[in-house]
């Protein structure tokens, strides 16, 4: 099976970076949601914990559980609250808020203008009623910006709004804690005042920022491997793979690697194929669990710059890496 390699030093001087950014490494959150981007979340919560991080987010309490004693606080997105010393559970709606059980740490998300889900402005005043009466244990008020990684003014306009949610709270002498900043909006922020930013894709090593911003470099922290499996002459003429898209114009020795879609590599189209790290296209269509390249080496990295292959594909980092199956053995250089 095809292997990952998590790059310890580009992840830390990623963090260094972001810790700058933000004034104090202890105001980032890491986002481990979705197996970490695809990085693991296991190993990525065990490598920012040692950093000294304190903060993470995950989408669910059964990603939470796997990585309960690397923080001192998790904020879990999408579940039920239950009353725990650990998480913190995002509620999205009035309804969810009514609900809420008396002990549970419950952060509030409005939404400032995403409108994806979050209580709406109109409702912050019955929201902080529904705190004072039910007496509940509201540990922080979040929002998310739509438009960070734009070029556009939407991110002021969402700001604006979210300061006029946090004066709501602090008019109300209700004592939380405010976050707002994703990747993007701390990567743009030159003076950040929040008491956590929840850094995800940047921390991976992506800056998905327009040039026109005074963009920091980051270094991505994930590489694909896969080993190969046979060798064999390819004549002139001769195929290879599943419907012989590819044939040889001459005489050439081909190697299998064993990765493929079934490990969450695109399949794409024989008509523009990727091409690895070392620039060797894949050679026919992209099998199940195998793909073919012109190369002998034992080993062979697919790919150490998911937005290159994004680029490729016509979409983002993000998807690239959350691909990645889970069962891919993951190591740390």
């Amino acid at each position: 099976m095809a292997f990952i390699k998590i790059d310890k030093k580009n992840l830390y001087y990623n963090l260094n970076q972001l810790s700058l950014k933000s004034g104090n490494k202890l105001k980032l959150a890491a986002v481990l949601k979705d197996n970490a981007y695809g990085h693991g979340i296991e190993l990525m919560a065990k490598l920012v914990s040692e950093y000294g991080l304190k903060e993470a987010v995950v989408i669910d309490i059964a990603e939470a559980t796997k990585i309960t004693n690397y923080f001192d606080n998790i904020l879990i997105l999408n579940g039920t609250p239950i009353v725990s010393s650990k998480f913190s559970f995002a509620v999205t709606s009035i309804e969810a808020l009514k609900s809420a059980p008396i002990g549970a740490k419950i952060e509030l998300k409005v939404d400032t203008g995403m409108h994806r889900n979050g209580i709406t402005l109109d409702e912050v005043k019955e929201a902080i009623e529904i705190i004072k009466s039910q007496r509940l244990n509201l540990f922080g008020v979040f929002t998310h910006y739509k438009s960070a990684d734009e070029l556009s003014s939407e991110l002021l306009w969402q700001e604006y709004n979210f300061k006029k949610v946090k004066q709501s709270f602090l008019d109300a002498n209700l004592k939380v804690r405010f976050h707002s900043h994703n990747s993007a909006a701390l990567l743009r922020s030159s003076s950040f005042n929040e008491d956590i930013a929840r850094v995800g894709i940047a921390m991976y090593g992506f800056n998905e920022l327009p040039e026109v911003y005074d963009n920091l470099e980051l270094k991505p922290i994930l590489s694909l491997w896969a080993n190969r499996c046979s060798t064999r002459e390819l004549k002139k003429g001769q195929r290879v793979g599943y419907g012989g898209d590819f044939e040889a114009s001459c005489d050439i020795v081909v190697s299998t690697y064993n990765v493929g879609y079934g490990s969450g590599l695109f399949r794409g189209s024989r008509l523009s194929p990727m091409l690895t790290s070392e620039g060797l296209p894949i050679l026919g269509r992209v099998s199940m669990d195998f793909i073919s390249l012109e190369s002998t080496k034992d080993e062979v990295c697919i790919f150490d710059n998911a937005k290159e292959v994004a680029k490729h594909f016509n979409t983002i980092s993000y998807e690239i890496t959350t691909s990645l199956k889970a069962n891919i053995k993951r190591f740390v250089v």
